[in-house]
């Protein structure tokens, strides 16, 4: 039997400020592409339904400011992701060989309790620039950082031309759902199975 209990996923999308994380998020979310540049201050987050394999999913999805003076407002939006996105530019060489930091950053931050398959996905935005000719960092290259970090996905994304922005979702919602803990019994634990009575205990038994 289909669950059709909705489950909610919060995804962080980290990054260099202008590498197109808030244009990401806008495309996916609702089909829009601006090309006007606003830093985005502090943090913010949409949700978006999605259905994949009969199960719906919220995704709540959190952008947060790339620029540096706003990294120390991170720990409250980090804590409880169930995955990362990290975004570079593939025509700045510096927001690739930022996106290590970002990766440890999130892990100091969010603290999840196992670090090594934590659910990260890399998406290189921004390949519709000049006609790709302006790009610095290849497919290759960023495959191979991925790969060196436990095989990361990693998809080519253009948040103006929705370019696999869709496909990159669904594979960071089943990443999340795979981090999300197995639901178990709800388990009251003033009761003693063991003996033959079942002791409450005392105060209110709401």
């Amino acid at each position: 039997m289909s669950s059709r209990r909705r489950v909610l996923l919060k995804v962080i999308i980290l990054g260099d400020s202008g590498v197109g994380k808030t244009s990401l998020m806008n495309q996916f979310v609702n089909r829009k592409f601006s090309n006007q540049y606003k830093a985005t201050i502090g943090a913010d987050f949409l949700t978006k339904e999605v259905q994949i394999d009969d199960r719906i999913f919220t995704l709540q999805i959190w952008d947060t400011a790339g620029q540096e003076r706003f990294q120390s407002l991170g720990v409250a939006f980090y804590r409880g992701a169930d995955c990362c996105v990290l975004v570079n530019d593939v025509n700045v060489m510096k927001s690739f060989e930022n996106l290590n930091n970002w990766r440890e950053e999130f892990l100091i931050q969010a603290s999840p309790s196992d670090p090594d398959n934590f659910p990260f996905v890399v998406l290189g935005n921004k390949t519709d620039v000049d006609g790709g000719k302006s790009r610095v960092v290849s497919e290759k290259k960023a495959k191979a950082w991925c790969a060196s970090k436990g095989n990361i996905p990693y998809f080519e994304t253009s948040a103006k031309e929705g370019f696999n922005v869709d496909a990159a979702f669904e594979c960071i919602t089943k990443n999340a759902f795979k981090n999300e803990p197995e639901e178990e019994p709800y388990m009251p634990d003033t009761i003693d199975v063991a003996g033959g009575q079942q002791q409450r205990s005392t105060g209110c038994e709401c």
